[in-house]
């Protein structure tokens, strides 16, 4: 993580990707869709108040130091409050769903293009696209923030998705019940050992 904020020598458009990736990571994994219509009149208090496109919910969030930091890289292009904070939707036609859609889907395919050359220049041999910043949120949070906290921050509707989904990064107890095994293996061969010498003295 630390690497991909460190990365330096980006162009311009590689560094615009990175700032949406880094925007959806410090928004516990904000989905692509959701960050594109991001405006500036969604930003007061110090909290960023937006409604998900997939279910509706309103969802209010804290305002990282880090994401200010993005923030302000966009500002010399906000053309009012109701302005988006990324240009990716100014010239989308609202009335056209299609127009819409597909906007979206080149920009996250753009993003996903340019990640590809970020991570190689910050030294990164994983595999980083959009929805994997949802994924190293909760990879990083692993079973240190309370499951009823997670669910707030990933929105979801139901405790269970929040549970099923942070199984897939918390490994510490299968870890631990691994090296009981093994080690209780190797002691077991340890007496084996010891009774072996015994009977041959």
């Amino acid at each position: 993580m630390t690497q991909l904020e460190k990365v330096q020598n980006l162009s311009e458009v590689q560094r615009h990707s990175l700032n949406v990736w880094l925007f959806s990571f410090y928004f516990a994994g904000m989905r692509v869709s959701d960050i594109l219509f991001t405006k500036w009149s969604m930003v007061y208090d110090g909290r960023l108040n937006y409604r998900m496109s997939k279910n509706t919910k309103i969802v209010s969030f804290k305002i990282p130091q880090k994401v200010l930091i993005i923030m302000k890289y966009y500002e010399k292009n906000k053309n009012g409050a109701d302005d988006f904070i990324f240009p990716e939707m100014k010239k989308a036609g609202f009335c056209n769903a299609k127009d819409v859609y597909n906007k979206i889907k080149v920009a996250t395919s753009k993003f996903n293009k340019n990640l590809k050359s970020i991570v190689k220049k910050a030294g990164i041999n994983k595999k980083v696209t959009m929805h994997i910043a949802r994924h190293s949120f909760g990879n990083i949070a692993g079973d240190a923030i309370h499951p009823l906290m997670l669910q707030k921050l990933y929105r979801h509707s139901d405790l269970k998705t929040t549970i099923n989904y942070q199984a897939n990064f918390i490994h510490k107890d299968a870890d631990d019940a691994l090296d009981s095994v093994i080690n209780f293996q190797g002691t077991i061969n340890h007496l084996c050992d010891f009774f072996r010498a015994k009977l041959l003295l």
